[in-house]
């Protein structure tokens, strides 16, 4: 640090204005989570009353810790080529950004209805193969086998989802 900022510092610190350098700031330093640096898996935790909920769960599997939090992207896929079946996953609730290192998950509870719930005509049923899943910030997904039934109606919102949270 030069003499110059360090009175600057020093001034600003004497006035009450707090002063931390950017330097100090672990986030700073942290690059964001990348759908490489990451596993995506899907894990059921309950039902009733035509709902079946879960979790999407992702871990750092890369060597460095990775920033992210949010709600990335969720929608069911099908027809064995990865056409998305219906609307994408509603988002509920806030977020806030956090630290993965190496090894830890995150996860965002999955909220879906039974498609059998609407009529045929309006639901329009077709087999789901699985979630394609967008983790926040990334622009790459990640397949993940899920097998259902869906809407293939995108007026019928079948998913929602909250924002992911560390473990």
């Amino acid at each position: 640090m030069t003499r110059i900022s360090a009175l600057v510092i020093a001034a600003l610190a004497a006035t009450g204005v707090a002063v931390v350098p950017a330097a100090t700031t672990a986030a700073a330093s942290v690059p964001a989570c990348h759908a490489a640096d990451v596993a995506v898996h899907y894990r059921a935790t309950d039902s009733g009353a035509g709902h079946r909920y879960g979790r999407i769960v992702m871990k750092n599997t890369s060597t460095h810790a990775c920033t992210s939090g949010g709600f990335g992207g969720l929608s069911y896929v099908g027809d064995g080529d990865g056409t998305q079946i219906g609307a994408a996953a509603d988002r509920e609730g806030t977020w806030q950004a956090f630290t993965l290192q190496p090894g830890q998950r995150a996860y965002s509870p999955v909220d879906e209805v039974v498609a059998q719930n609407y009529p045929k005509a309006t639901c329009r049923p077709a087999a789901v193969d699985g979630f394609r899943v967008y983790i926040p910030n990334a622009t790459r997904s990640k397949f993940v086998a899920h097998a259902t039934t869906g809407c293939r109606n995108a007026a019928v919102h079948l998913i929602s989802h909250k924002a992911f949270r560390r473990f």
